[in-house]
């Protein structure tokens, strides 16, 4: 689990994020929603730390991430995997070699491993038999995929994606859905997921945090969504404006 606890960021006079207290689950679709410029993106780089907070915590099983030291940073940041909104694969690697490279660079594997589990990742995202192929032979779900793949190579307890359907068509971007859906509760991985797209919302939506103006404004799941519209003007029109 994530906590964050009254947590706040200022940009010179900005109160950007207003004393946040939230809590973020594993094994759940955990989404981050709001119009830009509402605080959802510092939000999100604050929780992974490519921010520092003004004040207030952000606790991974109770260790708080900005008050390590630099050694214990780099030990909790091998249990985060990210899924960057261009999917950030390197054009001059193959399928397999974008996948096993954090595993080069952060595991002691044999060869032998490092194979067995990228073909274990790659099965888990519907690309078997895909190893040799280059970024510049696949669609850009499947390079999407492969982001999700190397993701999760090694073994994460936490994943944050930054707008995973981000130039995605409709219907790649349910797939795309599904396998985080899927990949977060058969791992028990704690998945926070950037997002605008109100069909991903009303898909996986288990828990979902909607920022406005630097506050949390509301909480709660796809099942209360509807309901919680009725009493919350701006939920109402972010809500209405995404489709």
């Amino acid at each position: 689990m994530i906590q964050l606890i009254d947590l706040n960021k200022f940009f010179e006079d900005r109160h950007v994020l207003q004393n946040i207290n939230a809590n973020f689950y594993p094994g759940v679709a955990n989404l981050v929603i709001g119009a830009s410029g509402g605080g959802k993106s510092v939000l999100v780089k604050t929780m992974v730390g490519l921010e520092s907070p003004s004040s207030g915590q952000v606790l991974f099983e109770e260790r708080d991430y900005h008050n390590l030291e630099y050694e214990q940073q780099q030990e909790l940041r091998r249990e985060i995997g990210m899924l960057f909104q261009g999917t950030a694969i390197f054009d001059s690697l193959t399928v397999e070699q974008n996948v096993e490279f954090p595993l080069l660079m952060f595991s002691n594997m044999s060869k032998e491993e490092r194979m067995e589990r990228v073909n274990l990742c790659l099965s888990k995202v519907n690309l078997v038999n895909a190893n040799k192929k280059s970024p510049s032979e696949i669609s850009g779900g499947m390079k999407k995929r492969v982001g999700i793949a190397r993701a999760i190579a090694l073994p994460i307890k936490y994943l944050f994606c930054d707008e995973p359907n981000s130039g995605l068509d409709p219907l790649t971007s349910r797939v795309i859905d599904a396998l985080l859906h899927d990949i977060t509760k058969e791992f028990g991985i704690t998945t926070i997921i950037n997002s605008h797209d109100m069909k991903t919302v009303k898909d996986i939506g288990e828990h979902i945090v909607f920022m406005h103006q630097g506050q949390k404004w509301w909480e709660g799941s796809k099942d209360e969504l509807t309901e919680a519209q009725k009493s919350n003007p701006e939920l109402d029109a972010f809500v209405k404006a995404s489709f």
